[in-house]
């Protein structure tokens, strides 16, 4: 303990770069928050903050909250805590003139990207041609998508030496959180303050599960060490996350394949038959939560604030909100919760559901059959997939807009529903006006338009984001209608994920292993499910492509497992056999 307790006031003592590893709740935040308050306390110019940069919102969100308890409310007001693309977006708006772009710049949102490229990556043969698409849209409408904003943020500082002085000392101290997992170009952008400014970056060499994305791999520490020559600390597998029990150790084992030892305190498991038909998945997490609860009660007085439910993949996430749904009707009041998942098609089908909320004339029907069809058009488009139906609803959307309408199945169902909407009578209560257009679209019966409400249903009766609400809330306040609800979820949608939607989200959330990152519960379930393909029934926690001993399953297994304060519940069907988990006492 004492040696630990030194090697903290090493990273506070030092005046030049440090880079602190440690394993999931070593206390690395803790120490780096720490840290930021001692050069708060030494004094700060004015408009000087400290900077502590993360990937994902819901890291920022963490960082805030433990930030309350090491900090005081006038030392919080000069630690500015951002995404890296919230940063990257900040040195863009002021500057990006220097680069040629018209001075009004606006995010392409990701939805938006996907729409308009058909959902391609960098695996398609197109990809080159997409990007340099991309950067015409930037250049010529200075619409700027989010892989652009690190490498244009990096050409700024690069040709301008005062730019590059002037956030430096903006910010005396920078702080990277999961330094481990940053891209090449935002990594550059780093490096280049780093020669005005001190810099300190926090790592978890067994946590790098973003290795698959462009830019990010294993060398990343290797570079910060030869970069920076910074001041080396290793917290280790100290546990301050979860102290009182053996959910870390459990971890460390699955990762280094160590099935010697259990059971392990804080860890439970139950199976449920694989067979078809497939599992009643409301009853096994009816189970799970259950369990959590009592377990929970019995140890502290009172049930969990947070729990997760982890899955490999969208799909399953999808499923488990479904299940859920199920037993809230079940049990005759709604299981609430939030579903988080990759959401481009949903966001681009809630445009449609927006654009359904706002005020129409009948006598512009037509035109708004149009736009409907290309708005559907556009929510298929991102997923890169069903390019026939896309050109189709395309192709017929401008025959109406030039006066030639179709007598076919959807245009007969749009305007159906349009007419109904608009003879009905909206609340003004965004979640009820939000849940009667969706059910107006099952309501059709027509193929296209109960896939944008079943898209819809990933939204989880509108709880994606208190500012949605707030800000069709707004347009109601102010007209009595909702006149511009596209703008408005556009608005909203652009704050939620770059500029400040980082709010800690209390209650029971699903998602994939990848969404989990950077997020803490009091309780997790963890969900393994019997995976058919060609060579026969697999187990989920093996990742595709991963071979024995499988570090890359055991890696991402281990992320959702250190998500846990408290407890974790492992539900595993009987059959098959999970070769990561074989040998271990449950």
């Amino acid at each position: 303990m004492n040696q630990v307790h030194d090697l903290r006031e090493s990273v506070l003592a030092c005046d030049g770069h440090v880079l602190v590893i440690g394993g999931p709740g070593s206390g690395k935040t803790t120490v780096a928050l720490r840290k930021a308050v001692l050069r708060i306390k030494c004094g700060m110019e004015p408009g000087q903050s400290v900077l502590f940069l993360s990937f994902s919102r819901a890291a920022v969100a963490r960082i805030l909250s433990a930030a309350k308890l090491e900090s005081s409310s006038d030392e919080r007001d000069l630690l500015s805590i951002q995404t890296f693309h919230s940063f990257f977006w900040s040195i863009l708006k002021a500057h990006g003139y220097l680069l040629g772009v018209p001075y009004k710049l606006s995010i392409l949102l990701p939805q938006d990207e996907k729409a308009i490229s058909g959902g391609i990556d960098d695996k398609d043969d197109g990809w080159a041609d997409w990007q340099n698409t991309r950067e015409e849209i930037f250049r010529q409408e200075g619409r700027v998508g989010f892989d652009l904003f690190a490498p244009n943020a990096v050409q700024i500082l690069q040709s301008s030496a005062y730019i590059l002085a002037a956030i430096a000392k903006r910010h005396p101290l920078i702080i990277v959180d999961e330094a481990q997992d940053t891209g090449e170009r935002a990594w550059k952008c780093i490096e280049l303050l780093a020669k005005h400014t001190q810099v300190l970056c926090l790592a978890d060499l067994e946590q790098q599960i973003f290795d698959f994305l462009p830019g990010v791999g294993p060398e990343r520490v290797s570079a910060i060490r030869e970069a920076l020559k910074p001041l080396e600390v290793d917290l280790g597998f100290e546990n301050h996350r979860s102290p009182d029990s053996e959910i870390l150790v459990f971890a460390n084992d699955v990762l280094a394949g160590n099935a010697g030892g259990g059971p392990y305190k804080g860890i439970s498991t139950f199976s449920y038959r694989p067979e078809n038909p497939p599992p009643n998945w409301n009853h096994v997490l009816r189970r799970a939560l259950k369990e959590l609860y009592d377990l929970m009660s019995a140890k502290t007085g009172a049930p969990p604030v947070s729990i997760a439910i982890l899955v490999p993949n969208n799909r399953s996430a999808l499923k488990m909100s479904n299940a859920l749904n199920a037993l809230g009707a079940n049990v005759g009041k709604p299981i609430r919760h939030k579903l988080l998942f990759d959401e481009a098609e949903a966001l681009l089908s809630a445009r449609f559901a927006a654009f359904l909320l706002e005020p129409k004339k009948l006598t512009q029907i037509e035109s708004d059959i149009a736009t409907s069809m290309e708005l559907i058009a556009s929510a298929r488009s991102a997923t890169g997939q069903a390019r026939r139906e896309i050109a189709k609803l395309r192709e017929q959307a401008q025959k109406i807009r030039n006066g030639k309408v179709p007598s076919i199945n959807i245009v007969k169902s749009i305007r159906g529903l349009i007419t109904t909407l608009s003879q009905s009578t909206f609340t003004g209560d965004p979640a009820e006006d939000w849940l009667n257009v969706k059910q107006a679209l099952r309501n059709t019966e027509q193929g296209e338009l109960v896939r944008v409400a079943s898209q819809l249903d990933f939204l989880v009766a509108f709880r994606r984001g208190h500012r949605i609400s707030a800000a069709l809330s707004s347009e109601w306040l102010r007209d009595g209608a909702y006149t511009h609800a596209r703008q408005a979820l556009d608005q909203a949608l652009t704050q939620e994920q770059i500029l400040d939607g980082v709010e800690p989200e209390p209650g029971l959330q699903v998602m994939n292993f990848h969404k989990a990152k950077g997020k803490q519960f009091d309780c997790v379930i963890i969900v393994r499910e019997a995976r058919r393909s060609d060579q026969g029934v697999q187990s989920s926690f093996v990742w595709r492509d991963d071979l024995p001993p499988y570090p890359k399953s055991r890696k991402i297994l281990r992320v959702g497992l250190t998500r846990a304060r408290h407890h974790v519940v492992v539900i595993s069907p009987l059959w098959p056999a999970c070769p990561i988990l074989m040998g271990y006492k449950l």
